[in-house]
Parts: structure tokens; C-alpha cells; sequence
């Protein structure tokens, strides 16, 4: 019995995120459809991270555990051939049986992208968040700053969510425009349910003029979901990729 790391990328358009849930198809089910109709048994998958319902992901991984003889290329090719064109197995390595997909990552990164353009570009629905108001980059840059470092970050996190720990570590915040996309590039130790989603919108709003760029330090102190900006949809968001 080998472990084997996974590494995929996806259009999380179409699935009701990466876990299976009762409400839909999830990434995690076609994935464990077609390794399954490779290997000939279910095997359990242990991931980096879940994600929500129509979120993207540029580098996911996972680990299992089997007993097989196929080669790795070989192995590749037949579960790429398996699975649907909206998912991608991109690398398969063995790893040490003490690795965890989950436990043992230092850092993730995640993207969001804005199209801030008047219309919007048909080839790019589901996989932008559609925005056409001016952009204050400078604005939102300043106020990003605020975010960096290690702090408490339930104002920035779904009310739903029943994780007791929300101090979370932010090591970076870069924000560029790319032709007519706008990118949030956003580094940490882990993120809290829809945090990445609500500190967008939270600096969109900074851009707006309806948060001050001062004040998002004192939302920050407040441990307050309410004081936050929006979460903005899941479209634009992307697991861009994790560090071991």
C-alpha cells in the first residue's frame, strides 16, 4: 500500500463544490467515479481543502491510499480519460505515508478575478465576477495592508461556519489589473468559510466609498460579521494553489 498524491484542477461551475453533499454533484464524487473505474474499488480521498459550490481551482490536491501496479503516466492517462472536460488530473506522485493533503500544508493561495468592464464578456461566465464600477486601486491597496499579519477574522466569515479557532495569518495581498481583469492574489496559513469572498467585497466597497480605508482595521476589532462588506460571488474565485 503506496500513498498518492493528486493534483487537479477544475471549473467548479457545474458542482455543488469539492465535497460530496446530498444537494448536487460534487468535484469529489466524479473523481472518486472515475479513479473507481480505473482501479476497480472506491477509495478514500483525503483533500487540502474544500471549496463552495461553483468555486474554480487552478492546483487541488488529494491523497489516497493504494495497492496498485499501474505506472504513474499510465494511471494519469486512464483517470484523465475517465473524467469529464471540466476536470483535470494534472500530476500524481508517491508520498511519505506521514504526508496529509490536509494537515500538512504551510500555505494556500487563492485568486479572485473581477471583469471591470461596462459589458461583460460572454466567454468568461461563471469564472469572473462581472463589475462595472470604477476601480480606486490605490484605494483598495491601502486598505489591504490592514489585513496583513495574523489576526482574528470572524468579521470576515460566514456566520454558519462552527469553526471555533478564526485566527487566521494573511502573508500577502496583491492586487493588479490584468488587461481588463481585475486579481486579488491572496496568501495564508487558511482561510475561514467565504473569507476570501468577504474581504473582496469588503475592499470593493472601500472603492466605492461606503467603507473608509481606516476602518478596516477597526472592523478587524470588532469580531463582527456585520460590520464587513459583501460576499461576493463564487464565480471569481479560485484555489490558485497549496504549499507543503
Amino acid at each position: 500500500m503506496k500513498r498518492y498524491l493528486f493534483c487537479i484542477s477544475f471549473n467548479g461551475t457545474n458542482y455543488c463544490g469539492w465535497q460530496v453533499q446530498k444537494n448536487g454533484i460534487s468535484v469529489q464524487e466524479v473523481v472518486q467515479d472515475a479513479i473507481e473505474r480505473v482501479v476497480g474499488f472506491r477509495g478514500d480521498v483525503v483533500s487540502c481543502s474544500r471549496t463552495d459550490a461553483k468555486v474554480h481551482a487552478n492546483n487541488f490536491y488529494f491523497h489516497m491510499d493504494l495497492s496498485i501496479k499501474i505506472e504513474i503516466e499510465k494511471l494519469k492517462f486512464a483517470i484523465n480519460n475517465a473524467l469529464p472536460l471540466d476536470i483535470c488530473l494534472k500530476e500524481i506522485k508517491i508520498v511519505d505515508k506521514s504526508f496529509h493533503a490536509r494537515y500538512s500544508v504551510k500555505r494556500k493561495e487563492y485568486i479572485y478575478k473581477i471583469w471591470n468592464k461596462n459589458v461583460r464578456n460572454p466567454f468568461l461566465k461563471g469564472l469572473v465576477l462581472n463589475y462595472n464600477f470604477k476601480i480606486d486601486l490605490e484605494k483598495i491597496k491601502k486598505a489591504a495592508k490592514f489585513f496583513l499579519g495574523k489576526h482574528n477574522f470572524t468579521s470576515f466569515c460566514n456566520v454558519k461556519s462552527d469553526v471555533q479557532d478564526k485566527v487566521r495569518t494573511i502573508y500577502s495581498i496583491d492586487i493588479f489589473f490584468d488587461g481588463d481583469i481585475l486579481i486579488f492574489k491572496i496568501v495564508g496559513d487558511g482561510f475561514l468559510y467565504n473569507m476570501v469572498r468577504i474581504i473582496v467585497g469588503t475592499l470593493l466597497e472601500v472603492s466605492e466609498g461606503k467603507i473608509d480605508v481606516l476602518d478596516i482595521e477597526k472592523i478587524i476589532e470588532k469580531k463582527d460579521r456585520k460590520y464587513a462588506g459583501k460576499t461576493v460571488k463564487a464565480d471569481g474565485l479560485y484555489l490558485n494553489d497549496v504549499t507543503y
